[in-house]
């Protein structure tokens, strides 16, 4: 008898085991950078929480009522990338030549798909580019010109240039080349959306990114990453969001991370695969990786930033060695997290 109860107690601590891993999960991130409490009006706080709240909930209602990892990060960015508060496509910062040059990688965790994209100009949701060439093209990525007729030729919706135009990103650029003694380019033309929420984005530094790393009902993970870049950028500088590796990687073997932060930092470490390679074979929780990453070996580089992630089996995590980091966090049965700052969860 005694053999028989202590069977059903291991059953049923098996079975509330399981029952405790989510069946869904998704963290979201709006970057990182120099954001602290005495930097933010209330106006400027309220409105970054409620986007990081609204971006989140999408991502999770689309996991919810059964839709991929990959599904879920798309729309979730594609809020993202609409929302002039942050650094990418329609908030995104300027080269140093005035112009908007948009960054964006996705990756699936469950075949090792691919796909990214570099410099393009005209695509309102670089996001959806980068899964067309994951899954429509031979390829990984594409970059400037090629990738934007890709798109126009794919049938993702165009943007004229000026559709990115934000003036308090404009400003940014001013402020940039007057402190580096280089030429302010001539003021874009074209027709500017107007736009309120516009007027509250913060100049978080150089770290503004974008990203979203899911896990689906079917246990599959993914994640997705997409920018502006760096203000007063020059020569086609490209950065760690579309580098697959450095800024982006998903595998259910391990892990989906998506980084924001000094890229050329993140690619020298391609951190967001340490991570997962941390997991997999070093057998490392979700957090204990991406700490010994971002708090140890990005650090002792000299390299600032983070990274949100998340595991097959529901772990969530974040880490950043910034003063601040936009993120939220989202699984079934569990409550949504949203922080701003160091001294929040």
């Amino acid at each position: 008898m005694r053999v028989i109860a202590l069977a059903v107690v291991l059953a049923s601590l098996v079975t509330g085991s399981a029952m405790a891993q989510p069946k869904w999960a998704i963290v979201v991130h709006g970057g990182a950078g120099v954001i602290e409490r005495a930097d933010l009006t209330p106006q400027q706080e309220a409105a970054y929480r409620a986007a990081m709240t609204k971006v989140t909930k999408a991502g999770g209602e689309v996991l919810e009522k059964g839709g991929s990892a990959l599904d879920a990060i798309e729309a979730a960015i594609h809020l993202l990338e609409d929302d002039p508060l942050f650094n990418s496509a329609r908030g995104a910062v300027f080269t140093a030549e005035g112009r908007n040059e948009l960054d964006a990688s996705i990756m699936d965790g469950a075949t090792l798909k691919a796909g990214a994209v570099a410099g393009v100009t005209r695509t309102r949701h670089p996001i959806s580019l980068a899964r067309a060439v994951m899954e429509t093209s031979p390829h990984v990525m594409l970059m400037g010109s090629g990738a934007d007729t890709f798109s126009k030729e794919t049938g993702l919706e165009q943007a004229e240039p000026s559709y990115f135009f934000t003036e308090r990103r404009w400003r940014s650029l001013e402020k940039f080349l007057a402190e580096q003694k280089l030429p302010v380019p001539p003021r874009p033309t074209g027709p500017v959306v107007a736009d309120e929420a516009a007027a509250l984005a913060h100049d978080e530094g150089k770290y503004g990114t974008v990203g979203v790393v899911a896990l689906d009902q079917a246990g599959h993970v993914a994640a997705g990453t997409s920018t502006g870049g760096t203000t007063g950028k020059r020569w086609g500088r490209v950065g760690d969001s579309p580098i697959i590796g450095a800024g982006n990687y998903a595998s259910d073997a391990s892990c989906a991370v998506s980084a924001t932060g000094t890229g050329e930092y993140f690619i020298r470490l391609t951190v967001a695969r340490e991570i997962c390679a941390l997991v997999e074979h070093k057998g490392l929780s979700l957090q204990a990786a991406a700490d010994e990453v971002v708090q140890n070996k990005l650090t002792a580089l000299g390299g600032d930033g983070g990274v949100i992630a998340v595991a097959p089996d529901g772990q969530m995590a974040w880490s950043y060695n910034t003063s601040g980091m936009y993120r939220a966090r989202l699984a079934a049965g569990e409550p949504l997290t949203v922080g701003i700052y160091k001294d929040e969860p």
